[in-house]
């Protein structure tokens, strides 16, 4: 495993994050492929055996499971100085007023909930998971920053959103003296370039360690264009919405993978990987993982250096794509 800093803290992270949606409790949650606790816990374990330190989840998963089930996880399975862990706020968590939002009442409550439900005093890093047009940012940024000065969180950082939006909460930040955001979580892939716009250069002048999800585009950029089709590709309905409209656009872009893959000799996933931890400012690329072998294909992707013009001819068929996430 490598490690690196988390954009320009003093943070130490895995070059390899596990995203933790996939565990949880498919009749709380909107895929139906997500893994009980029985069928985490072992992908949990492998990613600690694997060196991984860096565990990324939200309240919204599962309602809160996929917190619980991490949490229980990690306290059998490591010390808690040695890992770090991220979730994020935003989505609704219950019917009525107040059930999301990044209000001062949403954050000081979702805190404390994602706490006991991960076990824990403290979480290294806490994320708004969207931008909240309801709620004014100076709003959000002072009660992240007394999250921060509580001791409930050591860092903060943000998700997917509009570039003048990020540049705006920094500037609130630092106007006032709050705690700044340290790291952004997007969606960035070989079939989705858009944030090389404007968000990863705002990230690298502002010191901004980036975390992309979706790193593999949903498993797409990891099979034969139309092979056999699997649970989550059946049924993610998010995935659909992120990636068929340009589906034949971005076919050339996946065959070029399985090409310099079978060049390398290696699983496809560790082209895709190598593509994105070599470009700056990514820190560490989010993993969805549900199998072993998600992981261990992961983690192998590190050994992967690609030279310049194999990442000019991974990227050459790019077309610009339509803005997918920000909201």
């Amino acid at each position: 495993m490598e490690y690196t800093k988390l954009g320009s803290t003093g943070l130490d992270v895995s070059r390899i994050c596990l995203g933790c949606m996939g565990f949880g409790d498919k009749e709380r949650w909107i895929h139906q492929w997500v893994l009980n606790e029985e069928d985490s816990r072992p992908v949990i374990q492998k990613a600690l055996e694997l060196g991984i330190n860096f565990f990324d989840t939200a309240n919204v998963y599962s309602i809160g499971r996929s917190e619980e089930i991490l949490g229980r996880a990690l306290k059998d399975f490591a010390k808690r100085d040695e890992v770090v862990i991220a979730t994020k706020l935003h989505g609704k968590m219950h019917e009525g007023p107040n059930g999301g939002g990044l209000s001062r009442k949403a954050i000081l409550s979702e805190i404390d909930h994602s706490l006991k439900r991960l076990g824990t005093d403290y979480v290294d890093l806490y994320q708004i998971h969207r931008w909240d047009d309801a709620t004014p940012i100076e709003e959000t940024m002072e009660a992240l920053h007394d999250v921060v000065k509580a001791g409930k969180a050591r860092y903060i950082g943000a998700s997917a959103m509009w570039a003048w939006q990020f540049q705006r909460a920094l500037h609130v930040a630092e106007k006032h003296g709050w705690t700044r955001f340290v790291s952004m979580q997007n969606h960035l892939n070989l079939i989705y370039r858009e944030e090389e716009r404007e968000m990863l250069p705002l990230c690298r002048a502002e010191g901004i360690g980036v975390i992309p999800y979706s790193p593999l585009a949903s498993g797409r950029l990891t099979r034969d264009w139309g092979s056999e089709r699997t649970l989550r590709s059946e049924t993610d309905t998010i995935a659909k919405s992120k990636y068929d409209a340009t589906a034949d656009t971005d076919r050339q872009v996946v065959e070029r993978v399985a090409e310099l893959a079978q060049k390398h000799r290696v699983p496809r996933a560790h082209i895709a990987l190598a593509w994105l931890l070599q470009k700056r400012p990514v820190t560490a690329p989010i993993i969805g993982a549900t199998k072993i072998s998600h992981l261990e294909d992961a983690v192998g992707a590190l050994s992967v250096k690609l030279a310049a013009e194999e990442v000019a001819y991974l990227e050459e068929p790019y077309v610009p794509h339509p803005i997918i996430g920000h909201q």
